[in-house]
C-alpha cells in the first residue's frame, strides 16, 4: 500500500507499478507561479521533480520525499504531489510561565514535533520566567530561561525554518513582579482582588506611561535574542483593570480606550522600528469603538479554548448559579456556543484582520481533552480561512502548575499543525498512527493508541465543564467542587475502567524515539494520577469531606503519586517552579488530613 503522508497534502495521486530507482536523479525546479511555502513533487521512473518558489517549499517538498523514500514501495510507485498551506503562519505558543520551564533537552525535542508538523513559528510565552537583566527578585527561583537559552534555541529553530518569536506579557498576569517589593505600587490594584469568591494578589499594572515605561524596558532585554521581527506583547486578561487606580479615567473615557491607550503605547515603538506586533484580543474584541484603532502592523490574536460542541453542551446544561459564576468573571458564555464565530464578531463584522488562537486543551486535564481539542482546532481553521486569517496559533498553556506532562500535548500538537496546512486533507487524521509511526517510533502502535484514548476519558465524564478536566478539579479544589463538576458514578466507573486499560496496555508499549522511555514513564503517572482522582470523587462526599478510613488509605498513596510527580518533571524541566506546582495538591492533603484526625 502506498505511503501515507503527513501532513496529508492538498493534492496526491498514485500510480502503482513503476517508479524512482533509489538512486534516482532529483532534479529541483524553482518556479515563482507556485505559491509562497508550497511544492510540487513527481516522481516516476525517470526520477524526481521537485518544484517549489522559495526557500519553505524546499524543505517542506524534501521533507515529503524523506516520507516517499521510507516506504518499501517507492520504487514500484509513481507518486504526483502539489501542496501549499492554508495559513502562511502557523504557530505554537507553550507556556513557560506557570511553574513548568522545559530543559534545554526537552525544547529540543519540541522543535522536532513543530518540523514534523510544519509549524513554521514558536512562541515562548513567558511572564517572569527569563533572567531579566536587574530583576533577580522576580525569577531567582524559577530556574528562568538565560540569553544563551534563548540564543541557542534561536538558532535551532532557525535551522528549521522555525521562527522563535519572542512572547512577553506586558499588562495582567504580571503576578510575579508585583509581589516584589519594589514593583508593587505599580499595581492597579495593591491590596489584590477577588474572583470567583477567591481573595488573589494584584496581577495586573496600572496603565500609566511609567509602566508602559518599565515593560519596554524587559522588552529591550529579551528582544535581542531573536532574529524575527515580531513580537507578541500579550496583554491578555488584565482582571482588575479599571476597577482601582485607573476607575476614574475609565468611567471618563471607557474601559475599551484605557486599555487600547495602553496597548498602543507598548506597541508603537516596535512598530515603528517596522515589527509585526501580536497582541491578544480578549478584551480588544468586546469594543466596538476600538476597531478602527488598530495600528499599521498590529495584529489581534483572536483565543478561543472551547469547542463549539462542548459549548453548546455546557449553556444548555447549565445551572442558573454557573451562568451567574461566568458572568462575575467578565464573560458571559451563554454568548459563545458558536465558539469562534462569536468570540471574533466584532472584528468579523467590522472586517478587521485577525490571526486565530485555539488550544491544545492539555492544562487543567492530566491527560487532555481530546474531543475538545479537536473540534477547537477546526473551528479555529474555518474561521480564519473564512477571514483570510494570516495566522494560526495552536496553544498549549500551563494553568495551575501545569501538571500535564509534555507528551499529552504531542497529539494535538501535531493535529493543529496539519489543519493550518491543509484543513480539508487533515481534518479527519489519525492522530494515533501518526504519533506511533512518525514520532514516538512504536512498532506495536500502542503509545499514540493509549494517549489518544485516555484524552477521551475527559468527554466520557460526561460533566458540562469549561477548560478543565473534572478530575484536575476534584484534586486541586476538593473542598470547593461545584455540584455540576461531579461525574456520575456509572460515568465514573467507566472512566477508571478506560484508565485501567490504559495502564495495562501501556506495559506491552515499545517507542524507540529518543524520548521514548521518558513519555511511557510520564504517561503512567498522568494515568495513575486520573486513576486516583476517579477514587477521589468516588470516595468524596456531597459536602467535599472523606470518611476517615479512606482518607487513612488515600493519604500515602497521594504521597507516593507526589514524589514520582516530582520526578517525572525533573525529567523534562528545570526544578524552579516544581514546589509551587505540586503545592496545588495541598486542598486535597489538608481534606485527607481533616478526615483522618
Amino acid at each position: 500500500m502506498p505511503v501515507t503522508l503527513f501532513p496529508r497534502p492538498k493534492n496526491l495521486s498514485v500510480q502503482t507499478g513503476v517508479g524512482p530507482a533509489v538512486d534516482a536523479p532529483v532534479r529541483v525546479v524553482l518556479d515563482a507561479s507556485v505559491p509562497a511555502q508550497g511544492f510540487s513533487l513527481e516522481t516516476s521512473a525517470e526520477g524526481v521533480t521537485l518544484t517549489h518558489s522559495d526557500a519553505a517549499g524546499l524543505r517542506y517538498g524534501l521533507a515529503a520525499l524523506d516520507q516517499l523514500r521510507a516506504d518499501r514501495d517507492f520504487a514500484t510507485t509513481s507518486y504526483s504531489i502539489t501542496d501549499h498551506p492554508d495559513f502562511p503562519v502557523r504557530g505554537f505558543m507553550l507556556d513557560i510561565s506557570r511553574d513548568r520551564v522545559p530543559t534545554r533537552r526537552t525544547l529540543a525535542r519540541w522543535v522536532e514535533v513543530l518540523d514534523l508538523a510544519r509549524i513554521n513559528s514558536l512562541e515562548l510565552y513567558t511572564e517572569h520566567t527569563y533572567a531579566f537583566t536587574g530583576q533577580q527578585a522576580v525569577w531567582q527561583d524559577a530556574s528562568p530561561l538565560t540569553a544563551e537559552d534563548l540564543q541557542w534555541l534561536d538558532a535551532l529553530c532557525a535551522s528549521k525554518g522555525i521562527e522563535l518569536v519572542c512572547n512577553q506579557n506586558t499588562l495582567g498576569h504580571m503576578e510575579r513582579f508585583l509581589k516584589v517589593p519594589e514593583h508593587a505600587k505599580r499595581a492597579e490594584n495593591e491590596d489584590g482582588f477577588t474572583m470567583r469568591g477567591q481573595h488573589r494578589p494584584p496581577s495586573t499594572v496600572e496603565p500609566t506611561s511609567e509602566n508602559a515605561a518599565f515593560v519596554q524596558e524587559l522588552l529591550e532585554d529579551v528582544t535581542p535574542n531573536f532574529r524575527t521581527k515580531r513580537i507578541n506583547i500579550g496583554a491578555d486578561e488584565p482582571w482588575e483593570l479599571g476597577q482601582g487606580k485607573s476607575r476614574q479615567r475609565a468611567e471618563e473615557v471607557g474601559l475599551g480606550t484605557v486599555y487600547f491607550d495602553y496597548v498602543t503605547e507598548v506597541m508603537q515603538p516596535w512598530l515603528d522600528r517596522g515589527y509585526t506586533v501580536e497582541f491578544w484580543a480578549d478584551v480588544f474584541g468586546d469594543h466596538p469603538e476600538l476597531m478602527d484603532k488598530v495600528p499599521a502592523g498590529a495584529i489581534p490574536v483572536v483565543w478561543q479554548y472551547d469547542s463549539p460542541s462542548l459549548l453548546a453542551e455546557v449553556v444548555d446544561a447549565a445551572q442558573p448559579d454557573q451562568v451567574q459564576e461566568w458572568r462575575s468573571l467578565g464573560v458571559d458564555v451563554t454568548k459563545l456556543r458558536d465558539g469562534f464565530r462569536d468570540r471574533a464578531k466584532l472584528l468579523l463584522d467590522a472586517g478587521i484582520p485577525f490571526w486565530v488562537a485555539p488550544g491544545a486543551s492539555n492544562w487543567n486535564s492530566l491527560l487532555g481533552r481530546w474531543e475538545n481539542a479537536l473540534g477547537n482546532m477546526v473551528d479555529a481553521a474555518e474561521v480564519g480561512l473564512a477571514n483570510s486569517a494570516q495566522g494560526y496559533l495552536n496553544t498549549s498553556w500551563g494553568d495551575h502548575g501545569h501538571w500535564d506532562p509534555p507528551s499529552v500535548a504531542f497529539g494535538p500538537v501535531l493535529f493543529g499543525g496539519a489543519v493550518s496546512w491543509s484543513l480539508e486533507s487533515n481534518r479527519d487524521l489519525d492522530v494515533a498512527e501518526v504519533l506511533d509511526t512518525r514520532l514516538l517510533l512504536d512498532p506495536q502502535g500502542v503509545t499514540g493508541d493509549v494517549l489518544v484514548r485516555a484524552g477521551k476519558v475527559c468527554h466520557v465524564l460526561g460533566t458540562p465543564v469549561l477548560n478543565a478536566s473534572p478530575l484536575v478539579l476534584a484534586l486541586r479544589e476538593t473542598d470547593d467542587l461545584a455540584p455540576w463538576a461531579v461525574p456520575s458514578a456509572d460515568a465514573l466507573t467507566t472512566a477508571q475502567r478506560i484508565l485501567t486499560d490504559c495502564l495495562l496496555d501501556l506495559r506491552t508499549a515499545e517507542p524507540a524515539a529518543s524520548d521514548g522511555d521518558v513519555v511511557l514513564r510520564e504517561l503512567t503517572q498522568a494515568l495513575r494520577l486520573s486513576e486516583f482522582a476517579v477514587r477521589v470523587l468516588q470516595a468524596r462526599a456531597s459536602d467535599g469531606s472523606f470518611e476517615a478510613t479512606a482518607a487513612a488509605r488515600m493519604l500515602p498513596e497521594l504521597d507516593d503519586l507526589l514524589e514520582e510527580q516530582r520526578a517525572c518533571w525533573l525529567l523534562r524541566s528545570r526544578p524552579g517552579g516544581l514546589a509551587d506546582s505540586l503545592a496545588e495538591f495541598s486542598s486535597l492533603r489538608h481534606a485527607l488530613l481533616r478526615a483522618v484526625s
